[in-house]
């Protein structure tokens, strides 16, 4: 049995593995971490949303909304605007990713400068 940076017991390792499969059941698909990485600061627009992805189409921003919402990861707000406008945020069950998309984040800068040797600008 290993021990986390805590201190504290880790169960097994096939426990662990079939949480991470969970999670990434969650989590799979090209842009749910994207939109929930845009999220985590602001509530958003759709089309906001959509500018902020690069590459995203409304269709398949629509479904992973749509999915995250079905997981209780985003909330969906139609706005009394003319046209009608909505704007998605996360819920409180969503915010506890913030710190994993701040650890991938982080992760990722790191990973750039050692296969690259420079961080991306933005």
């Amino acid at each position: 049995m290993m021990k986390n940076t805590d201190g504290m017991k880790i169960k097994c390792c096939k426990t662990n593995l079939l949480a991470v499969q969970d999670t990434m059941d969650i989590l799979k698909g090209r842009w749910k971490v994207q939109i929930i990485a845009a999220l985590c600061y602001n509530k958003m627009r759709f089309s906001d949303l959509q500018k902020e992805i690069a590459g995203v189409s409304a269709k398949m921003l629509s479904s992973e909304l749509k999915d995250l919402e079905i997981n209780q990861l985003v909330s969906r707000t139609v706005l009394n605007t003319q046209p009608i406008s909505v704007e998605y945020e996360l819920t409180d069950y969503g915010r506890t990713l913030k710190k994993i998309i701040e650890h991938l984040a982080d992760w990722g800068v790191e990973h750039r400068k050692k296969i690259i040797g420079k961080v991306m600008e933005n």
